[in-house]
């Protein structure tokens, strides 16, 4: 991960940065903003380090990007979404206010064909090819058609974000 924030537009010193991990056996990760990141236990129990790092890119794209500005503002509106985090998974309100603004906040279309697109960009820089964020979304389709919800349920269809990548 440590190559990958330098080769942010706007990298973070590593002391800023924060990654949390949810113990959630569905392959999913997270950008709070401001360098904060969740990572389920699934995608770090299934995932190889070339995936991972496709997974960790794109997350970071989003924060590199400012696609999550807004769920660092805390509120009413950041209650609310602890309290429905906490309505689907038992126990989890006592994560911070942050992770119940990604639920009620999700990406749109184009931010995520956008943080796809600047995740390449980030692994081109650290030596990676477009190729490996692709295998990333394949793995990505394959391993939640097998188990379901997870990563794919917040996202556009894998398929085309595939594609997208492909035209690039």
């Amino acid at each position: 991960m440590v190559p990958l924030v330098g080769a942010m537009d706007h990298p973070r010193p590593l002391n800023q940065v924060r990654v949390a991990i949810m113990d959630d056996p569905h392959v999913n990760a997270a950008s709070a903003g401001g360098g904060e990141f969740y990572v389920t236990t699934g995608l770090l129990q299934k995932a190889n380090d070339d995936q991972l790092r496709g997974v960790l890119a794109h997350e970071l794209a989003h924060d590199d990007l400012g696609h999550v500005a807004t769920a660092q503002a805390l509120g009413a509106g950041l209650g609310i979404g602890v309290i429905i985090l906490d309505q689907l998974f038992p126990g989890s309100g006592q994560i911070t206010p942050v992770a119940g603004a990604l639920i009620a906040r999700g990406y749109s279309r184009q931010e995520e064909y956008e943080a796809d697109r600047h995740g390449v960009e980030l692994l081109r820089r650290t030596g990676y090819s477009r190729e490996s964020m692709i295998q990333t979304l394949t793995w990505l389709l394959r391993t939640e058609v097998s188990i379901g919800g997870g990563f794919l349920a917040t996202h556009p269809g894998t398929q085309e974000r595939i594609e997208a990548l492909e035209k690039l």
